[in-house]
C-alpha cells in the first residue's frame, strides 16, 4: 500500500509557519518593501490551466478541497456541503469553480495566472457562485439567506448593497486568499495589479480591486487560521504551484500591509519547535512524525506494525542524500550526516510526493 496521503499530510503545520528560509527575505521589512518581499517570494508559481485533459484547475480542487470523510467527494466553500467530486460541472446540475478574487475585477477571466491560481479557487454550488457574482466581501446591512439546494449556507446578500457575506467558517480563509492575490499579482508582465479598497464597486466595474478591506481585516482577526487551510496551503506549495499563501502561515502579515502595523518591521516570533510534531489518520492507521524540525533524528510512528515502506530524502534542489525504509509501529531515522536546512522526504517506490522536514 502507498501511503500518498500519508506523505502529503505529514507536513508539520508549525513547520510550515517558522520556515525562517522561505520567508527570510522578508524579515525586518515594512510596508512596499514588505510587500515587495513576499511578491518576489510567491511568485513565479507553476501555472496549471482551467480545463485540460492532463491535470488542471477541477483536478486540483479536488485534491485540496477533499471531504477527509469521503475521499470521493470535495467541500463547498460557501456551504460547507459535501458533493460528489466526480460531479464537476455537469451540465449544470454538479459544483463550480469559485474565483474568491473575482475574476471580472481586474478582466483576468481563466487564463493561467490569476484566471488559475488554486489559492483563490475554490469547489462551490453553481448557484451560490451566481449569486456571490462579483459582490464585494462585507458585512450586510439588509440581509437574504443564500440557499443552496435547501440548505442555508450560512451566507447572505444585501438587498441594497452589491456585497455578500459568506458564513463565519471560512470569513477569515476568505480574507486570507484576497491578501494573497493581492501581493501575488502586481502588474507585472501580462499580469494584473491587483489591489484592496475600502470602496465599494458596482457590478459592472472591472478595475483590478476587491473590496472591502477593512471588514477583511476584521475577518482575519476573528476567524483564525485552520487546519483545513493549512493543509490546503501545503498541498499547493507541495505538489502543484510550489508556493505558498503567506497569510496562511502568517496572518499577522496583512496588519502589517494594511492593518494597524503599518510603518513597523516585520519579524516572525520564533517559538520552541523541538517537541513538535504532526498526526494524520489515514485508513483507520495513525501516524506521527516527530520531532520537526529536528538536530539530528526523526521518527515516523504508525499505530501499525503492518507498516513496510521505503523512505527517500532529497535536498531542496532534489539530489537524494538518503534512503531507509519505515517498518513496523516506530521507525528511526538519522539525519545526522546531513547539513542543516530544509529536506523533502517521499514514502514508497512508485509516488514521488513530498513533506518537508527542516534540520536545525
Amino acid at each position: 500500500m502507498k501511503f500518498i496521503v500519508f506523505s502529503l499530510l505529514l507536513i508539520s503545520n508549525l513547520l510550515s509557519a517558522q520556515d525562517s528560509t522561505y520567508y527570510l527575505p522578508a524579515h525586518k521589512k515594512s510596508d512596499d518593501s514588505l510587500k515587495f518581499e513576499l511578491n518576489q517570494i510567491i511568485k513565479n508559481h507553476t501555472e496549471f490551466t482551467y480545463t485540460s485533459s492532463s491535470t488542471d484547475v477541477w483536478d486540483i480542487l479536488k485534491h485540496t478541497d477533499k471531504d477527509t470523510a469521503n475521499a470521493n467527494n470535495v467541500i463547498l466553500i460557501y456551504s460547507g456541503r459535501s458533493v460528489d467530486a466526480a460531479q464537476e460541472y455537469n451540465s449544470g446540475s454538479g459544483w463550480s469553480r469559485e474565483h474568491v478574487w473575482a475574476k471580472s475585477r481586474g478582466d483576468f477571466g481563466t487564463s493561467n495566472g490569476a484566471g488559475t491560481d488554486v489559492h483563490h479557487l475554490r469547489p462551490c454550488d453553481i448557484s451560490v457562485n451566481s449569486t456571490r457574482n462579483n459582490r464585494n466581501f462585507d458585512t450586510c446591512i439588509t440581509c437574504v439567506e443564500v440557499i443552496d439546494n435547501g440548505f442555508n449556507t450560512g451566507s447572505k446578500r444585501d438587498v441594497n448593497l452589491w456585497t455578500f457575506e459568506p458564513p463565519d467558517a471560512v470569513k477569515g480563509d476568505v480574507a486570507r486568499m484576497l491578501f494573497y492575490m493581492a501581493v501575488r499579482y502586481e502588474g507585472e508582465g501580462s499580469e494584473p495589479d491587483l489591489e484592496l479598497t475600502n470602496t465599494l464597486l458596482t457590478n459592472i466595474d472591472k478595475s483590478p480591486l476587491q473590496a472591502k478591506l477593512s471588514t477583511l481585516l476584521h475577518w482575519n482577526r476573528i476567524d483564525i487560521v485552520s487546519n483545513w487551510e493549512r493543509n490546503r496551503n501545503n498541498i499547493i506549495d507541495s505538489l502543484y504551484q510550489h508556493n505558498r499563501n503567506p497569510f496562511i502561515d502568517y496572518p499577522e502579515l496583512a496588519e502589517y500591509l494594511w492593518g494597524d502595523s503599518i510603518g513597523l518591521t516585520w519579524m516572525p516570533t520564533l517559538v520552541d519547535t523541538s517537541n513538535s510534531a504532526s498526526i494524520y489518520k489515514y485508513h483507520n492507521i495513525e501516524f506521527t512524525i516527530y520531532p520537526n524540525p529536528t538536530k539530528s533524528t526523526i521518527r515516523i510512528k504508525a499505530a501499525s506494525n503492518l507498516i513496510r515502506e521505503n523512505i527517500t530524502i532529497y535536498t531542496s534542489t532534489g539530489v537524494e542524500v538518503l534512503s531507509d525504509v519505515i517498518e513496523g509501529e516506530d521507525t528511526e531515522i538519522n539525519l545526522e550526516g546531513l547539513p542543516d536546512g530544509m529536506y523533502f522526504i517521499s514514502i514508497g517506490d512508485e509516488f514521488k510526493h513530498h513533506f518537508r522536514v527542516l534540520k536545525i
